[in-house]
């Protein structure tokens, strides 16, 4: 039986590796615009409220999570049997909406979000969609609410609220999360947030690389950041 022959380190890769890695790295990329049309094309049709909602918000000028975020939180929600979720930041209900149609039976969301004209239009979705009496929506202070709040062991926490709070967020929900209860955070990627520094950037800019250094050293959090939509963070509380 001979002996294999092993490169010494630092030397080039042999041609039949170097090949190997052109066909896996060099080949022809298929661009984001037309891996977003795919993955639309093949991807069932979502549901008709949430087609109306991001037509009601793109009317109204408000913001939402990006449609693929949308479908990750549905999936994590499935797959977690996801049945105790705190939300922080309903805007018009949509990501609520995802995470509801995703629930089991008798699971139950609390949302927070002290904008009352936005959440007049959520609270009209949650009733036409059947998910209204499983969703409980307080228009408090998230900070104000939080240090008293009665549910603990949670599936799921969604942040989706103020940057310039999000560090005290993540102080006040890890805590609340059962053993391998997931934080899943929007806007980690936001606006410029992977360039580097300069003295123009925003607060929320400013507040949102603060909470993602925070975010993937937490001691109490298995935590990554995913480049889905604005950026997407997720954590599993391991401790």
């Amino acid at each position: 039986m001979g002996l294999k022959a092993f490169a010494p380190r630092g030397a080039p890769p042999p041609a039949c590796a170097a090949k190997r890695a052109d066909s896996v790295f060099g080949a022809k990329r298929i661009g984001v615009a037309d891996a977003i049309t795919y993955l639309e094309s093949v991807h069932p049709p979502i549901h008709a409220l949430l087609l109306e909602l991001e037509q009601h918000a793109r009317k109204d000028g408000v913001p939402l999570v990006s449609r693929d975020t949308g479908r990750l939180l549905s999936t994590l929600v499935h797959a977690m049997q996801a049945n105790r979720i705190l939300e922080i930041g309903t805007g018009y209900g949509y990501a609520t909406l995802w995470m509801a149609f995703a629930q089991p039976p008798m699971g139950k969301i609390w949302t927070l979000d002290t904008d009352v004209e936005r959440t007049e239009v959520a609270l009209s979705y949650f009733q036409r969609s059947g998910e209204g009496d499983f969703i409980t929506l307080f228009n408090q202070s998230a900070l104000e609410l939080l240090p008293n709040f009665g549910h603990r062991n949670l599936d799921i926490v969604f942040l989706d609220a103020r940057k310039s709070e999000y560090v005290e967020y993540l102080d006040l929900v890890v805590p609340m999360l059962k053993r391998s209860g997931l934080i899943v955070v929007d806007d980690c990627l936001l606006d410029n947030v992977a360039e580097a520094p300069t003295s123009g950037d925003s607060e929320d800019v400013l507040a949102i690389r603060t909470f993602n250094e925070r975010f993937l050293n937490h001691p109490d959090l298995d935590a990554t950041i995913l480049a889905l939509g604005n950026g997407i963070g997720i954590g599993a509380r391991i401790r």
